[in-house]
């Protein structure tokens, strides 16, 4: 009995549209993809396209062998080669032929790698890597797992550290065992990442380096807010730097529940958007391993793994106090004798010690606190303070100024300009439709009201402009002008190809299913219409 090839499931010949998930199974796959139904190393049945990125593609398929449901992964490097519709073997463009061998054998290589890696638990498991039809294959399981995204989303956007250490633990683990294999991920975010049904994170979405950075001869994918700024410039070197930045921004949003800025945008301004209350609720040595691992410049990144899961374990005070408690504790048998010429009960020195060892807690807080070395770094929740301000009577000190419409920058000028006062500001933001973005919308204290001790930080809300942005018109662009477009208006951009008799090749036709115009939420997902060329065209060029 044939299979559906949008399921996988069972159908008759007479249903073209399938029963179970409605898939029209009378239409074609579209060039360059496989023809649905064909079969490679004579037991993987090619289903629907899945995704494809500037690297590789992939599909639903099916182990004749094993009667399972797989997912294959096929080396397709856009604009490298050509493949006509119905066909199987791709044809490599001469003029990118040297070009295609060395992405095609980086490729092989990379996912041979990650087959000797398949004890590690935050990995999806690899069955097969073969070659086949001029290019490559790796079959991959096809587990049941949820989208960290919706993860997060039914957690209402964040969840506690408590909760998330152990499931990011066996990525650092596995991220690891990539860069000590010489190879890395460079694209960990919570679009890559998923949750199985056992509770446990798996990794997905490998690339090869060429991939993952701009300047390669392959039509690189970032991922904004998660991607590093050296993965922006033209061909630089990713290390395991690269990845701890991709990590800690995947961690930062679980945690806070928002993404840190693009790379462009911190290089202008490192600051990360983080609340006042998700500072307290977090452990001081976490907050510490975010700013670490997120430095806009890696010479001062968290440069090693060891290094990354040691900050987020336990602060390294914290930890020399406790190996301190430790050696003291160590030292007491040898000082019974003395004990019995001193009038101080066996009892009495573990309370002594417990008493000192929470002073000496309270005393690292305090000078955490004092050369705290995030000062700077974080823009806190203007909505956070909920202590009213000190009511003074007949008060004849200095007063809050008002902030109200004014930008970030006239405000940081204003506080640092009177000298007569010591103010810190600490900034938000919130979408507004009605106040230019980047403008104070309100302001805690209020204008007016005493600077005292406990109005002695001023927390502003910056609008970030209307929610809701229009789309650009991308008719007729090329793909990547578009595509760098959109995300830099926050949006995630994917891509439908199709052939087309106006659009020349790699240009945009449209938007799949909006028009320039629409205004849409941003950090949507916006697909794009991309043309293939004309069809005869790319029939009579072989």
């Amino acid at each position: 009995m044939p299979l559906c090839m949008g399921c996988l499931n069972e159908i008759t010949t007479a249903d073209s549209k399938c029963k179970h998930c409605g898939f029209d199974n009378s239409k074609k796959q579209v060039a360059p993809f496989l023809p649905y139904g064909c079969t490679l190393a004579d037991k993987y049945v090619v289903a629907k396209n899945l995704d494809y990125n500037g690297e590789s593609t992939r599909y639903l398929g099916y182990d004749n062998s094993s009667g399972k449901v797989v997912t294959i992964r096929e080396f397709l490097p856009i604009g490298l080669f050509d493949r006509k519709q119905g066909e199987t073997k791709v044809t490599i463009l001469p003029e990118h032929k040297k070009s295609y061998s060395e992405a095609f054998a980086t490729f092989e290589k990379y996912y041979e790698t990650l087959t000797t890696l398949s004890d590690m638990s935050a990995l999806v498991q690899i069955f097969d890597v073969f070659e086949a039809n001029n290019t490559c294959y790796v079959i991959e399981d096809n587990e049941d797992l949820i989208p960290f995204t919706d993860y997060l989303e039914r957690n209402n956007g964040q969840i506690e550290w408590d909760d998330a250490r152990p499931l990011f633990m066996p990525i650092i683990s596995l991220l690891e065992a990539l860069h000590k294999n010489d190879i890395g991920h460079y694209a960990v975010s919570p679009s890559n990442l998923f949750v199985t049904s056992e509770g446990k994170l798996k990794l997905a979405a490998f690339s090869t380096e060429n991939e993952r950075k701009r300047g390669t001869m392959l039509k690189s994918q970032l991922f904004s807010g998660c991607a590093a700024p050296e993965q922006y410039e033209q061909n630089k070197t990713l290390d395991t730097s690269t990845d701890i930045y991709g990590f800690t921004a995947t961690l930062f949003k679980a945690l806070t529940g928002n993404l840190p800025a693009t790379a462009q945008d911190r290089v202008k301004d490192p600051r990360l958007l983080i609340s006042t209350n998700t500072v307290k609720r977090l452990p001081p040595h976490v907050v510490t391993a975010l700013a670490n691992g997120l430095q806009v410049n890696r010479e001062n990144r968290i440069s090693d793994f060891d290094e990354l899961r040691s900050q987020l374990s336990v602060s390294s005070t914290v930890k020399a106090i406790q190996d301190e408690i430790s050696r003291t504790a160590s030292m007491t048998p040898i000082k019974r004798e003395n004990e019995k010429k001193s009038k101080v009960k066996p009892g009495a020195v573990g309370i002594v010690a417990t008493i000192a060892a929470l002073l000496v807690f309270s005393a690292v807080g305090l000078y955490w606190l004092s050369i705290n070395p995030l000062q700077g770094l974080f823009k806190s929740d203007a909505t956070t303070p909920t202590q009213p301000s000190t009511v003074v009577e007949d008060w004849t000190g200095p007063v809050v100024a008002d902030y109200v419409g004014k930008t970030y920058e006239q405000v940081v000028t204003a506080v640092s300009a009177d000298k007569s006062i010591s103010l810190k500001v600490s900034a938000d933001g919130e979408y507004s439709d009605t106040v230019p973005k980047g403008t104070v919308i309100s302001q805690q204290p209020k204008a007016g009201e005493p600077i005292t001790l406990s109005s002695s930080v001023v927390y502003i809300v910056l609008s970030k402009g209307p929610e809701m942005v229009a789309l650009p018109d991308v008719a007729e662009k090329s793909v990547s002008a578009a595509a760098e477009k959109l995300t830099d208006l926050g949006f995630v951009v994917l891509q439908d190809a199709e052939y087309n008799d106006t659009v020349r090749k790699d240009y945009v036709i449209d938007y799949s299913d909006r028009k320039a115009g629409d205004k849409v939420e941003s950090g949507s997902e916006i697909k794009l219409r991309v043309s293939l060329g004309k069809e005869n065209m790319e029939s009579s060029q072989q």
